[in-house]
């Protein structure tokens, strides 16, 4: 039996405001069925390729087809069958929460069950509350209710666990994993390196508007057999310094500056990996405040790809 045609796909996307290209040349695929996750820091193009998927924006070059349609030409036999969660706002500002998921469930054919919803995400003690004074992590729960109740084929949801208490985090993503087992397609973006690792089944990591890397968790973390070093240190390091433990160390592993105050070192991270930086360290009169030594996590994979910290992209300005 064939496989399912993909539930998205991009093919050399470019978007432009004024002179800078906020996506430049993506082409990327999601699998039908599946959780995918598209990573990059502050300004990497993310928020643009969802919205021009979704039909906010229309593709300048490059095609975009969503469930086979051209997301803004066939936008109103696209909108019925996907959901879309907002990295901010969606709600009127006066309406009370119960009043704005009850509306959405209105508008859809055979919706899920509101009081379901409610339940599952902790909207009960908040329902006659307005909008405007929700807290953001109402707010994004309010916000994935409503992507929710229309039963999606495909769900889209920018920072879906934003300011959300633990436990609310926990049951966002049991959920999120039901509707895949149902067969939804999730597309997601999230600050979050540990729920990317948890929930995706594919990853896509993009950065300056371009694909730097696709992979499962497991290909981009595990499969290399790579561990890694974080070095942090009381006084930011001079300018040569990871070139300066990459020629003590040698070819075997990479180094990489995540911070003024803090290295990471992959590759083998054994006994005499640490005699090595343990000796750098006091050669050049670095006295190091924690040396922590673990397998490659997703943010390790980030932070070498992009050399820059994720940041919290619920705050995202740049598109």
């Amino acid at each position: 039996m064939p496989a399912p045609a993909p539930a998205v796909e991009i093919d050399g996307l470019v978007m432009r405001y004024g002179g800078t290209a906020a996506v430049d040349g993506l082409s990327l695929t999601v699998a039908t069925g599946s959780i995918t996750a598209v990573l990059g820091p502050n300004g990497a193009g993310k928020t643009t390729t969802l919205e021009t998927c979704e039909g906010y924006r229309r593709a300048q070059e490059g095609t975009v087809r969503v469930l086979g349609l051209d997301p803004v030409r066939e936008r109103r036999a696209l909108l019925p069958r996907i959901g879309v969660m907002l990295q901010a706002g969606g709600a009127w500002s006066g309406v009370r929460a119960d009043e704005m998921l009850r509306h959405m469930a209105s508008l859809h054919a055979h919706p899920l069950d509101v009081a379901m919803l409610v339940d599952r995400l902790g909207l009960g003690e908040c329902g006659r509350t307005p909008y405007r004074r929700l807290s953001g992590g109402q707010q994004q729960r309010l916000g994935l209710a409503m992507a929710l109740v229309g039963r999606p084929e495909l769900l889209f949801v920018d920072e879906p666990t934003a300011g959300m208490d633990p436990a609310v985090r926990r049951t966002t993503w049991e959920l999120l994993e039901e509707m895949r087992d149902a067969g939804v397609t999730t597309v997601l973006t999230t600050h979050y390196m540990d729920e990317a690792e948890h929930l995706a089944d594919q990853v896509h990591v993009i950065d300056h508007g371009r694909l730097v890397v696709s992979g499962s968790p497991f290909e981009l973390t595990r499969a290399t057999g790579a561990s890694t070093i974080r070095l942090v240190v009381t006084e930011p390091f001079p300018p040569e310094a990871p070139a300066s433990l990459q020629e003590a160390l040698g070819p075997a592993t990479e180094v990489t500056a995540i911070g003024p105050q803090s290295l990471l070192i992959t590759g083998p991270a054994d006994a005499s990996t640490l005699a090595v930086v343990s000796a750098w360290c006091e050669r050049h009169g670095v006295l190091p405040e924690s040396l922590s030594l673990g397998q490659r996590t997703l943010e390790d994979v980030f932070l070498q790809l992009t050399g820059r910290e994720l940041g919290d992209e619920a705050l995202e300005t740049a598109r």
